[in-house]
């Protein structure tokens, strides 16, 4: 989801260089994986009323006043991490500001090549990945896991749902997610096995659409 690391990097290098361009390119190349990121945790309610690409444009907006900060950090985090912090912080200000009350922050695990793992949750979110060419047939059974893998994350808990959204709808690492969530590698991993298995517990838990009267 989030633009590739090597082409991101020589772009910051130019910007360090004084390349404004650089600082547009960097900047634009982001938008699309951002206003995905965004969309995925706006909720229903919200999303009536906030529209993630005005939220976007602020995040990029504030970027761009704090890149040289950014650049001039000797221990940078990744780019796009930096990025979908400042957006983090802006959808917990938006649900305070809209709801009341602030949402629980959600913010801050590679697949586990363990025997131990979820395969079944595992599987379904590999197929949901595949984007080979579909039958009309194939296409709509993997619209219906969609719609059930959808469905299901919607049904975890804060944390849970996070690690599976970073994991699955951005395609972050587990050193990444654990990087983002301020944890160490090894507890990025097993709280997302955690999720794994309580999202099969919905999965199965879950009618299947072809099933339903």
């Amino acid at each position: 989801m989030w633009p590739d690391s090597t082409e991101t990097q020589e772009l910051l290098t130019n910007a360090i260089s004084g390349d404004p361009a650089a600082v547009n390119q960097l900047l634009a190349r982001h938008r699309e994986a951002l206003r995905r990121m965004i969309e995925l945790r706006l909720d229903r309610a919200l999303a009536r009323r906030v529209d993630a690409s005005d939220v976007v444009q602020d995040v990029l907006v504030e970027a761009n006043r704090r890149l040289a900060d950014y650049l001039q950090l000797p221990t940078k985090m990744p780019f796009h991490l930096w990025l979908r912090q400042m957006a983090q912080d802006r959808l917990i200000d938006a649900h305070r500001r809209h709801r009341g009350a602030a949402r629980r922050s959600l913010d801050r695990e590679q697949p586990l090549g363990t025997a131990h793992a979820d395969q079944s949750a595992l599987d379904l979110a590999a197929q949901l990945r595949d984007h080979r060419e579909l039958t009309p047939a194939t296409a709509a059974t993997q619209r219906e896991l969609e719609l059930r893998f959808e469905a299901a994350v919607e049904q975890l808990e804060g944390t849970d749902r996070e690690v599976i959204l970073m994991r699955h709808f951005e395609h972050l690492s587990n050193q990444e997610t654990a990087q983002a969530l301020e944890l160490s590698e090894a507890a990025a991993g097993m709280r997302y096995l955690r999720a794994m298995r309580r999202l099969r517990t919905l999965l199965q838990d879950a009618p299947s659409e072809r099933g339903a009267p």
